[in-house]
């Protein structure tokens, strides 16, 4: 038998608060953390996004590492710190087995921008000699690691949005091959910076019709969505074998059952629009946990607010589940925080978790008019619904590259 993995710890910065539960409660009752962008001395046709607020980095590093840490490693350790704090482990003796994964899409996109400007106004042999470990996308894992001294593996996946969903999933098969105890992973992004928005803007992937009122703009499933919405932010999990968590008193938040993982192999950026790579990654994620497809209760979608990929998952959705989808809550939490790439699986298995623990299913918000391929869904539009049961549900993430990454928590019951 394979070990059981649970959820002892979780800690987020996210657009709708720096901690678990602002950010749990917000989401429930489908606030919105879209905001116009005011920093940026450009115009772009998206300005507009899914941006953390009122963070304090000094409160996790002195003065001399903020300016040494990109801003995507200083959520990570934020949402480390909360994480840690709240399972229990900061004082746990023996770290020598606790592993770390965190991924992200671009990393520190921000430094690179940054220095680059250096490079260009100044000349070489000009900008900051910390620029290589600021920006490297696992320096997060890495620096997470210094800051709390855990030895165990330690990387960081890259695969576009796909990215924490793969960390969290490949940590878990980790502890179940034996070769961890304890996991601490996620992912972490802050690429909201005018260099990441020029690029989706130039490649029309972002939301460019609602920029006077941005909390319109990401519509996942709705028939005038034009566009996904950026977002900032970082969610960390901690994972740990079944005994190993008894064996200290842990609190148990859940179960994680299940992890699949597919690729579209079909475009760079565009998904397969038969939903072929999904259907592939929910199916394998089932049969990873050993169950069959009635038993899902509640799917957290990938769902971005794009024309085509939310299409494409709704079909893998109902091909997956038959006439039992039907019967499934389908919600998105871009519809209030944006699509934080590479950060977004884990902070949206967090809410993934909440729902279990609480048998709520919070809204996609902006869900007025379904688009055709939502008929006979349920979608929760607009407002939470309260679920008789949530035993077992289902994350996503779909990535660029066609990188496909699903996770199923279960209620845990002892």
């Amino acid at each position: 038998m394979k070990r059981r993995v649970v959820i002892t710890g979780m800690g987020c910065v996210t657009p709708l608060g720096n901690d678990v539960n602002t950010f749990w409660n917000m989401l429930k009752n489908g606030k919105s953390g879209i905001v116009r962008i005011v920093d940026f001395k450009q115009e772009f046709p998206s300005m507009i996004a899914g941006k953390v607020k009122n963070f304090a980095p000094e409160k996790y590093f002195d003065k001399k590492d903020v300016r040494r840490t990109s801003k995507f490693v200083q959520f990570a350790v934020a949402a480390a710190q909360e994480a840690m704090e709240d399972s229990g482990l900061l004082d746990f003796a023996d770290k020598s087995n606790i592993g770390v994964c965190i991924g992200s899409g671009v990393g520190g996109i921000d430094i690179m921008e940054e220095q680059a400007v250096v490079l260009y106004e100044k000349g070489p042999m000009k900008g900051s000699p910390f620029m290589v470990p600021m920006m490297i996308v696992n320096m997060a894992s890495g620096y997470v690691a210094i800051k709390f001294g855990l030895k165990g593996l330690n990387f960081a996946p890259v695969s576009a949005c796909a990215s924490s969903n793969h960390a969290i999933g490949e940590a878990y098969r980790s502890i179940v091959y034996g070769d961890a105890d304890v996991m601490l992973c996620g992912g972490s992004e802050a690429a909201v910076t005018p260099l990441a928005i020029n690029g989706f803007c130039v490649m029309r992937a972002l939301s460019t019709c609602r920029n006077n009122t941005p909390e319109l703009a990401s519509r996942p499933f709705d028939k005038s969505r034009d566009g996904f919405v950026m977002g900032e932010g970082s969610g960390i999990i901690i994972l740990e074998e079944l005994n190993h968590a008894i064996n200290r008193g842990a609190k148990i938040y859940a179960e994680l059952v299940g992890y699949g993982a597919s690729c579209d192999a079909y475009h760079m950026a565009a998904p397969d629009p038969t939903g072929d790579g999904a259907y592939n990654c929910i199916i394998r994620a089932l049969k990873d946990a050993s169950i069959s497809y009635d038993e899902i209760d509640l799917v957290n979608a990938h769902a971005t607010s794009t024309p085509a990929g939310d299409e494409g998952e709704l079909k893998a959705i109902k091909r997956v589940f038959k006439d039992h989808a039907k019967n499934i809550f389908i919600t998105s939490n871009k519809s209030m925080i944006g699509h934080l790439l590479g950060a977004a699986g884990a902070v949206e298995l967090i809410a993934t978790v909440m729902s279990v623990r609480e048998n709520i299913a919070p809204p996609t918000i902006n869900l007025d008019d379904p688009c055709d391929e939502a008929e006979g869904l349920n979608l929760v539009p607009n407002r939470a619904q309260e679920m008789k049961k949530c035993e077992y549900a289902i994350s996503n993430s779909f990535g660029f590259g066609g990188h496909n990454a699903c996770l199923i928590i279960k209620k845990f019951r002892g």
